[in-house]
């Protein structure tokens, strides 16, 4: 290798680490290359003489790295869309300079190249956990169709896979810098570690399936972007969902799953669409989750922090919601509790209503939709299941809470005709793969345009629509109870990570002033 050709030009090394970055998610699945990817960067790093020299060259990359793996973003909202890229592109430079940082010190490489993966792991855990979340791009996520090799997350959870790659390129990075044989294995043991114990994991796989349960998944492909997805009015589109149920259902069905937003309006419980779709459920003797928007008025006494508020006086929220229907009581409801900043609810609402001590702006009104905060799951026929909006499946962490509460198998509804025919369905139907392997659960998926699909607990995918047609499909999956190490204990490697960040970095500060 040229050295001044490669290894020593940091506009070479950058854009080449945004193209592998941009190569290892899907639809492309070069997920390896997320390692010579994170190689460059630390040369990139490195090399450079000022922290403003870091940005000014590493920037870019990360600019890049966005934007080819989520230019689908712009498909629904140009400005945000832009917004979304160049601000996750901005957070990203933070780990990657305190990992800069440690890679200055004259700790053993080793225990730097640990300190590395952990500040990595950290900084997408804490995206994961604030009103600017945007987890879409965390590195476990480009794995997400290579499911032989990633069957350790049922023990640490998708923030392993970023561990892993991590790791493998500080030791790898640190080998080439300084090529001693104790780097070198250390490079290699944890290279072959992660993916030797994921074979093992899935030789010892239990084939205990549990309870079996009929669902039946209705794709109806309704236009995102016209009322009523299309069809004209709400009536007809109620009808034609009920009839791609009522050819669909079985006398066997006990779950019936349409899409988020199905029912494309913004409803009270007590209206007369619910009564004419709970009249059809009694009649097939099945039950349903739907997405619907759903309006709740609140009282003086139990009004939430921010509020809309009607020209009468009356106070409310809307939120995006998932409707439990059965004939024998009346519906359940989950409130959306992960919703994508911006284009469904303003960030930091409440903190700026606090602030705004003169009331210039009405919060309520630009605040989007209302937050839900209860990880609350459906019975269906003795088993317990969530009803995952869309954006909330991406989120580990979140998904744990349903399967600690009780959940048995996983059902996601989503609508993904806002993105148009561009990878971002296609990323998003694969993510949800890593939550099937993280907690051994079967997933049941219905989306409005497509992907719809059945997923099982080792990931594999059992059945798949194609996207952007009009289907429907009954599939028996299983209600399954033993939990994995992830399940019992949820992040609990990301806070190790997160201990170990702040252990790391706050020696390397005490020694400094030592020093001094």
């Amino acid at each position: 290798m040229n050295k001044n050709r490669f290894w020593d030009q940091p506009w070479v090394l950058s854009i080449t680490a945004s193209i592998l970055l941009s190569l290892s998610f899907p639809p492309f699945d070069l997920s390896i290359l997320q390692i010579p990817a994170f190689v460059f960067l630390f040369r990139v790093a490195i090399i450079s003489r000022s922290v403003r020299e870091v940005i000014y060259y590493t920037y870019p990359a990360f600019v890049l790295w966005n934007l080819f793996v989520t230019y689908w973003l712009m498909m629904a909202t140009v400005a945000g869309g832009v917004a979304a890229i160049l601000a996750n592109a901005a957070l990203m430079l933070i780990p990657l300079l305190l990992i800069r940082k440690l890679f200055k010190s004259d700790l053993n490489p080793i225990v730097t190249s640990f300190f590395a993966a952990a500040i990595w792991v950290s900084y997408e855990f804490l995206h994961h956990n604030w009103d600017l979340a945007w987890p879409w791009l965390t590195l476990g996520n480009g794995w997400s169709n290579l499911i032989n090799v990633i069957q350790y997350i049922s023990v640490t959870g998708a923030f392993g896979i970023s561990f892993w790659v991590v790791f493998t390129s500080a030791l790898l990075y640190n080998y080439i810098v300084e090529p001693v044989k104790p780097i070198l294995y250390s490079a290699i043991i944890i290279f072959f570690a992660f993916p030797l114990f994921s074979i093992f994991s899935m030789i010892m796989q239990t084939q205990e399936q549990g309870e079996p349960l009929e669902v039946a998944i209705i794709q109806p492909n309704s236009d995102s972007y016209q009322n009523f997805g299309g069809m004209g009015s709400l009536d007809n589109l109620i009808e034609k969902l009920l009839r791609l149920s009522g050819e669909t259902v079985t006398e066997s069905t006990d779950l019936l799953i349409w899409p988020e937003n199905a029912v494309d309006a913004a409803l009270p419980l007590d209206n007369r669409y619910f009564d004419v779709i709970s009249d059809s459920l009694e009649s097939w003797n099945t039950t349903l989750i739907t997405g619907s928007g759903y309006v709740e008025y609140y009282s003086e006494e139990n009004r939430p922090e921010v509020v809309k508020e009607t020209s009468s006086g009356r106070i409310y929220n809307i939120f995006n919601a998932a409707l439990h229907f059965n004939s024998s009581a009346e519906a359940e409801i989950y409130r959306k509790g992960k919703l994508v900043p911006i284009v469904e609810r303003f960030p930091f609402v409440e903190f700026f209503q606090t602030i705004d001590l003169f009331n210039w702006i009405d919060w309520g009104s630009l605040m989007g939709y209302g937050l839900g905060e209860e990880a609350n799951n459906f019975n269906v026929n003795g088993a317990q299941t969530p009803a995952l909006i869309c954006y909330d499946s991406v989120f580990s962490g979140w998904v744990n809470q349903f399967v600690q509460n009780g959940a048995g198998f996983l059902t996601i509804i989503t609508n993904d005709g806002w993105w148009g025919d561009s990878n971002g369905h296609n990323q998003h139907f694969a993510f949800a793969r890593l939550r099937a392997i993280e907690h051994r659960k079967w997933i049941a998926r219905s989306a409005n345009n497509g992907i719809s699909g059945i997923i099982s607990p080792d990931g594999k995918i059992q059945f798949e629509t194609e996207y952007w047609t009009e289907d429907a499909f009954t599939f028996t999956i299983y209600n399954r109870q033993i939990p994995t190490f992830y399940s019992a204990y949820g992040d609990w490697f990301s806070y190790v990570m997160l201990l170990s960040s702040f252990l790391g970095i706050g020696f390397l500060e005490i020694r400094k002033r030592k020093q001094k």
